[in-house]
């Protein structure tokens, strides 16, 4: 399964670009290496490979807001994965939005352009 994958083009690492399955909106980017791929096809819960932690992580294993594994597939060059989802909670963005997606280059600024859904200071805790 994993053999048209390039994990050695980026260090052991492909590319997952996260989709609403349903609305199309892109939610997030993350990161996958083989045991995290392998972890989302068995449990159907998203997880990706955190560079700066250097370990595991399923998204929503803190807040509670998942992504439940709809379709996975692949570019042309297998270095990168577009991941269909079913999200679950309010929001996939610790920022408290519904993507991290949140900012537009408008006029030469960056600009919110969608209010939060959700606190995420009672979520992941203040401080954080």
């Amino acid at each position: 399964m994993s053999e048209i994958l390039d994990f050695d083009k980026q260090g052991g690492l492909v590319t997952a670009v996260v989709q609403d399955a349903n609305t199309r909106r892109v939610l997030m980017v993350g990161y996958m290496n083989r045991e995290a791929l392998d972890h989302t096809l068995e449990t159907g819960h998203v997880t990706f490979f955190s560079r700066s932690r250097q370990k595991l992580w399923t998204k929503g294993e803190s807040s509670g807001h998942y992504l439940m594994l709809k379709s996975i597939a692949t570019d042309c060059d297998g270095d990168a994965l577009l991941v269909q989802a079913d999200p679950i909670g309010p929001g996939v963005c610790h920022n408290g939005f519904e993507s991290c997606f949140y900012r537009a280059l408008r006029n030469g600024e960056w600009v919110k352009t969608e209010e939060k859904v959700y606190d995420p200071d009672a979520v992941y805790g203040a401080g954080r």
